[in-house]
């Protein structure tokens, strides 16, 4: 008889967990068809401690190992931000093991940054995806996140973020 299969556990990660967080960072984008990942790219997704100063880096934990996170961005003051609403937060660099895409564990993080959200008296929820996130733009529209095109920005050429926001209030 197999034991009943346990969602991982999420928590903040801690900072013996970032070098494993940017590798799965690095692993989950690199593995999204025909996505680019630059040299800029990498570096951004590795510097898990930088956006650990002023943001909540989230883990999600199975047994020992890191197999999901993503970044709750708390203000619109702080390097990681990428929305100027003083009463949003953000959410960022979103990444599940891809053995592990379609258990559901991308919503339960998204979740986790609403309640941060709700918690903090936030109105709204930034995000940004890439047209290669077919599955991720499906998850966030099938939780409420809506389309604004007025979001959308391009951070590098043939990189075009799409924006989505996220009512609270």
């Amino acid at each position: 008889m197999t034991a009943p299969s346990r969602q991982p556990l999420i928590r903040l990660a801690l900072p013996d967990e970032y070098e494993a967080i940017g590798h799965l960072l690095v692993r989950s984008y690199a593995a999204i068809p025909e996505m680019p990942v630059s040299e800029d790219l990498i570096a951004e997704l590795s510097d898990v401690r930088g956006r650990a100063e002023d943001c909540v880096v989230l883990a999600a934990i199975a047994g020992d190992t890191v197999v999901g996170t993503v970044t709750y961005v708390p203000s619109h003051v702080v390097a990681a931000a990428e929305f100027v609403d003083p009463d949003g937060a953000g959410i960022r660099m979103l990444a599940v093991d891809p053995e592990r895409r379609g258990s559901g564990l991308g919503r339960e993080l998204t979740e986790e940054c609403l309640r941060h959200a709700r918690a903090a008296g936030k109105a709204t929820v930034y995000l940004h995806t890439t047209r290669w996130m077919k599955g991720a733009q499906r998850m966030y529209e099938s939780m409420g996140f809506r389309r604004d095109t007025t979001l959308d920005w391009t951070p590098e050429p043939d990189v075009d973020l799409l924006g989505y926001r996220y009512r609270l209030r």
